[in-house]
C-alpha cells in the first residue's frame, strides 16, 4: 500500500515537473550596442536575473552587434514573434509610432540627470500603451545613453559651418529633420563604419554620444568637438506582443519586474558617467567648444514646426519635462 501510494506520488511529481518545463523559455534578446556596451551588459543582467528569479526555466540569449539585424529588421521579426525581445533605440520606434518622435526635441533635456527624470514621467510611460497596436510590441520601459555631441574635422564656429558637411547619423527621421534643418548633409551609416569612415573622410563630422567619442576613440580623427547636449537618446526594452499574448500572468510579472531593474540600472549608469566621459574627451586636447542652443539658431524654431504635426505628444511632452526640471 505504502509503495502504490509512493509511486502515485512520484508521478504527480514528474507530471508536475514536466509541466513546468513544458512552459519553460529560452528567449532570444537582439540589440545594435557592442558586446562592451552599457546596453548590451542591461540585457545580460536582466537574462541572469530572470533565470535566477524563474529556477532556470526562463532563460535570455543575448545577440548583440546586429547579429539578427538592424532595427528595423528587428522589429519585425519581434511583430511575428521570430524574435522575443530587444533593446532598441526608441527613434526607430518612432517610425511606426510617431509620437515618440517628441522624445528627440532639441534642447528637451537640460541635461543627462533632467533626460532620466523626463523618462520616468507619468506620461512617458503612458505612450508605451500604445505600441502593441501600433506596432506589435509591448514596451517594458525606458533606457537610455547619453546625450547627443557633435565632433567635425575641420573647425566649426557657428551652425553655418556645419552647412553641407556629411554628417553621420543613426538613420530615424527626428534626427535626420534636425539636421536639414542645419543645413548639413545628413548621412546613415552603421556604427561600426564610422571609425573609418571619419578617419579616411568618407563622412565630415558624426552626431555622437559622449560614451562612444571616447570609448572608440573618434576623437582621433577630429579637429573640433561641440559639447551641444542638444538631444536625449533614448532607449525601450520591448517584447514581442506575440510571445507576450501566451505567457502567464507570473512570467509577464517577472519579465516585467527584471526587465524595469535592468533599464533602471542602464539609465543610472548613463546619469553617473555621462558627465565623465565629456571630461574625458575634453581632456584629450582637442579643439573642445561648448555650446547651447542659440548656436542653432532657426534650426529649432524649424524641427518643432514638423515634429508639432507628427507628434501628438509634443508640447505635452515639454510641459511635462519642464515639470520635473
Amino acid at each position: 500500500m505504502k509503495l502504490t501510494h509512493f509511486i502515485a506520488a512520484t508521478g504527480v511529481a514528474v507530471a508536475s515537473l514536466s509541466a513546468t518545463f513544458a512552459q519553460a523559455n529560452e528567449f532570444r534578446l537582439g540589440l545594435i550596442t557592442p558586446p562592451s556596451h552599457i546596453w548590451t551588459k542591461g540585457a545580460e543582467s536582466f537574462g541572469a536575473a530572470l533565470s535566477e528569479a524563474t529556477g532556470g526555466a526562463h532563460t535570455v540569449t543575448v545577440f548583440p552587434a546586429r547579429q539578427l539585424g538592424n532595427e528595423a529588421q528587428m522589429l519585425q521579426q519581434l511583430q511575428t514573434g521570430a524574435l522575443d525581445m530587444a533593446f532598441m533605440t526608441v527613434a526607430e520606434v518612432s517610425n511606426r509610432a510617431p509620437d515618440f518622435g517628441a522624445f528627440y526635441a532639441p534642447y528637451l533635456a537640460n541635461d543627462i540627470a533632467h533626460a532620466a527624470r523626463i523618462l520616468d514621467t507619468d506620461l512617458a510611460k503612458s505612450m508605451l500603451d500604445q505600441l502593441p497596436a501600433k506596432t506589435g510590441v509591448v514596451g517594458i520601459g525606458y533606457g537610455m545613453a547619453g546625450l547627443r555631441q557633435i565632433l567635425a574635422r575641420g573647425d566649426i564656429k557657428s551652425a553655418a559651418d556645419l552647412a553641407g558637411l556629411k554628417l553621420r547619423i543613426t538613420p530615424f527621421d527626428p534626427i535626420l529633420d534636425f539636421y536639414n534643418a542645419i543645413g548639413a548633409a545628413p548621412t546613415p551609416m552603421p556604427l561600426p563604419a564610422v571609425y573609418d569612415a571619419l578617419a579616411n573622410g568618407q563622412v565630415d563630422a558624426i552626431d555622437m554620444d559622449a560614451e562612444l567619442i571616447y570609448l572608440l576613440k573618434y576623437y582621433e580623427h577630429s579637429d573640433t568637438i561641440l559639447q551641444s547636449n542638444h538631444m536625449m537618446f533614448p532607449m525601450v526594452g520591448l517584447v514581442s506582443a506575440r510571445v507576450w499574448k501566451d505567457l502567464s500572468e507570473e512570467d509577464r510579472t517577472a519579465i516585467d519586474t527584471h526587465m524595469k531593474a535592468a533599464l533602471a540600472d542602464v539609465v543610472a549608469q548613463y546619469v553617473e558617467k555621462d558627465v565623465e566621459w565629456l571630461e574625458q574627451v575634453k581632456a584629450t586636447g582637442e579643439n573642445y567648444v561648448e555650446v547651447g542652443p542659440e548656436f542653432f539658431g532657426d534650426a529649432l524654431g524649424k524641427w518643432d514646426a514638423i515634429w508639432s504635426e507628427k507628434s501628438s505628444q509634443l508640447g505635452a511632452l515639454r510641459a511635462a519635462a519642464a515639470a520635473v526640471k
